[in-house]
């Protein structure tokens, strides 16, 4: 994330050891850097309030907020270069709002970038649930970017039957697990070791690719 307290720190860090860094958009939690530009600060005000409104917001295209949310896309991404040297080739955003509707009919993603889909169903969830609006984001973002196969949080770690079969799917498949290594049960199944003897023969990516 860009223009928030840490952003500056977190750069630097990144680039000295070489971490693969993506842009998370940010919609929708207030900027907090101090040289974040007021008219940044208004834009995501706008744009908070509509997508925050009710659940359906984000899959509805806003004529009025074309303006604020080229600018919040723009003003990141030029932050972002600012920050590491370099035209982000990855893309997601808090709270998946990245895949709002202005952004994605309003093309305001770089063509051939790797984007972040909806989360992956899981066995046992209600599939109708946002099924059509899921399904209508697949098919705009395979048109225009790179995504993977399938996306899965890496919670919850129990029961182990289900990180079976997310590690199972990366035998055939190109599998993104979010992690939030804040969390102490995440944090010791990635540095433990345990990650490794659940992915066994499945190659885990040194960089982020499709």
């Amino acid at each position: 994330m860009v223009f928030m307290e840490d952003s500056e720190r977190a750069a630097t860090e990144a680039r000295e050891r070489g971490i693969d860094a993506g842009l998370h958009l940010n919609f929708t939690t207030s900027f907090s850097a101090t040289n974040c530009p007021a008219q940044l600060v208004e834009c995501q005000r706008k744009v908070a309030d509509y997508l925050l409104r009710n659940p359906f917001a984000r899959g509805l295209f806003h004529p009025l907020l074309v303006r604020p949310f080229e600018y919040l896309v723009a003003t990141q991404r030029d932050e972002f270069r600012r920050l590491y040297g370099a035209e982000p080739e990855r893309f997601d955003g808090h709270h998946h709002m990245h895949l709002s509707a202005n952004i994605l009919l309003g093309g305001l993603l770089p063509a051939g970038t790797l984007v972040r889909q909806h989360f992956s169903y899981e066995s046992g969830e209600k599939a109708v649930r946002n099924r059509l609006f899921r399904q209508l984001t697949r098919v705009a973002l395979a048109r225009r970017h790179r995504v993977v196969d399938f996306l899965f949080s890496l919670s919850p770690l129990k029961p182990p039957d289900r990180l079976q079969r997310i590690f199972s799917l990366a035998r055939q498949f190109a599998v993104e697990v979010e992690t939030h290594p804040v969390n102490p049960e995440e944090y010791l199944f990635l540095t433990g070791g345990e990650i490794f003897r659940w992915a066994g023969d499945s190659p885990i990516a040194p960089r982020f690719a499709a």
